[in-house]
């Protein structure tokens, strides 16, 4: 919920306080992301989602609210609900250095080379 009041204009983002500081557990982290009801009705979303909240940190979790509507401001009020906070197990990866990676399906295809296949074979 949000912790201050402010307003959003048109394509304006802003950071939002919240006023709440946890504490994870090693071995967890916490996702912001937004609210889908004031995405559809009002276009208000959020910049960097999810947010990651690790198991580290013990601030404020504060959430950059973005207002995607191009004609109306958004009025945000202390106590409005403005995003979600799922907490989830994560596993912590151990990478090593290695000459050449092993082969996979997609290889190094990029943005929309998982797309549906047109007729020449090419993704869209």
């Amino acid at each position: 919920m949000a912790a201050e009041s402010l307003r959003l204009e048109p394509g304006q983002r802003a950071l939002v306080g919240t006023g709440v500081r946890i504490a994870l557990p090693d071995g967890f982290a916490a996702f912001i992301v937004p609210r889908s009801g004031l995405a559809t009705k009002h276009g208000i979303t959020i910049v960097n989602s999810p947010g990651t909240v690790d198991a580290g940190y013990r601030g404020e979790i504060k959430v950059t609210l973005l207002n995607t509507d191009t004609e109306h401001a958004f009025d945000i009020a202390v106590g409005d609900r403005i995003a979600q906070m799922i907490v989830m197990p994560v596993t912590r990866a151990q990478f090593l250095p290695v000459e050449e990676l092993p082969d996979s399906v997609r290889g190094e295809g990029g943005f929309g080379s998982t797309g549906y296949q047109t007729t020449t074979g090419t993704g869209i």
